[in-house]
């Protein structure tokens, strides 16, 4: 799954420690995210949508493996 976190928090000058002090994460969690490196619960991932006033569709990229 791919993200838009780090385009979109860039866009608004949102600094990951900023982020992740906001969502109650660390900021590792808010780089392992940007970094594809880590999926969220859908409670992360509905928090976070929710902090940038988004649906989660418009921030997370679900992407089926091409069969």
């Amino acid at each position: 799954m791919k993200n838009r976190i780090e385009e979109i928090r860039k866009q608004r000058g949102i600094l990951q420690e900023e982020l992740a002090r906001q969502l109650g994460v660390s900021r590792q969690t808010i780089s392992s995210l940007e970094r594809g490196r880590y999926n969220p619960s859908i409670f992360l991932a509905h928090s976070i949508a929710k902090h940038f006033s988004m649906t989660i569709e418009e921030v997370f990229i679900f992407e089926e493996d091409a069969q």
